[in-house]
């Protein structure tokens, strides 16, 4: 994908003197890579709207997932902001669409993962030598054979959310590497839907809130959703409200196997 610099300027969720929050758009990786033809920090330029240069990155997004990207505009807040991501002071709201439907209408997914290599790139497994990686999720609709999730992930380890989905049987929609169907016939449908960040310990926390993509808004109407509602109409909670009692932790014994595939590429970093 392509964009131009009236598209960046136009996926601008949050802009202040510290901070920029930007809508992501799936597809686009955030730093250089192999067969790589643009990337988020090459455009960042577009956003240099003062004396502090252009914003910087402070956390990560795999490439095809959409949604709320946070920046920093000055060294302060660049050291600040990656604080409170370090010290997991930020909340973040994913949501998916995923192939089937948990057993559980909610839950806390407590299983370490472990990077390995495959012939052609590196992919997430749960194993107890990995690091430790946590998502609470709740099931926000569902039919016989698609759900929609939200999942708060309270670690940031790579591929989390993707491969933790695949771990309870049911895959986020569009996923090449953890889900059945290689390639996938869909986009990822996995955004970062919004994110709470408080960096003024004296005043309200910055609350940004990204758009539905067309795809996952397409996977929300079938189960009936409208994904144009305004926010006071989606269920309560909703953004960043507290997450909903989990039944227990699912532990590695109980996990299904995630299918191999030998036919992805390599990985971006976090969820």
């Amino acid at each position: 994908m392509a964009l131009a610099p009236e598209d960046i300027l136009a996926r601008i969720l949050h802009a202040d003197a510290d901070v920029v929050v930007l809508d992501k758009p799936g597809g686009l990786p955030v730093h250089a890579g192999a067969k790589v033809q643009q990337h988020l920090e090459e455009l960042l330029a577009m956003l240099d709207f003062g004396p502090g240069g252009p914003p910087r990155l402070v956390h990560r997004l795999d490439k095809d997932t959409s949604g709320c990207l946070v920046l920093g505009r000055t060294e302060a807040a660049v050291v600040s902001l990656g604080r409170l991501f370090r010290l997991r002071k930020v909340d973040k709201v994913y949501w998916a669409a995923v192939a089937g439907v948990p057993a559980q209408p909610a839950g806390r997914i407590d299983l370490p993962l472990l990077k390995v290599a495959g012939e052609t790139g590196a992919r997430m497994v749960v194993d107890a030598a990995g690091r430790s990686a946590v998502t609470e999720y709740r099931v926000l609709a569902r039919s016989d054979r698609l759900a929609w999730l939200e999942l708060r992930p309270e670690t940031g380890r790579t591929h989390q959310l993707r491969a933790h989905c695949a771990a309870l049987g049911t895959p986020i929609l569009g996923d090449p590497i953890y889900g059945p169907i290689r390639p996938a016939p869909c986009p990822l449908h996995l955004h970062a839907r919004a994110i709470r960040v408080p960096l003024d310990p004296d005043g309200a926390p910055l609350v940004a809130v990204a758009p539905v993509p067309a795809a996952l808004g397409a996977a929300l109407a079938a189960l009936g959703i409208d994904a144009g509602r305004p926010p006071e109409e989606w269920p309560e909670g909703w953004p960043l409200g507290p997450a909903t009692t989990a039944p227990g932790p699912i532990s590695v014994a109980e996990v299904r196997p995630i299918p191999s595939s030998p036919e992805h590429g390599p990985g971006e970093d976090h969820v």
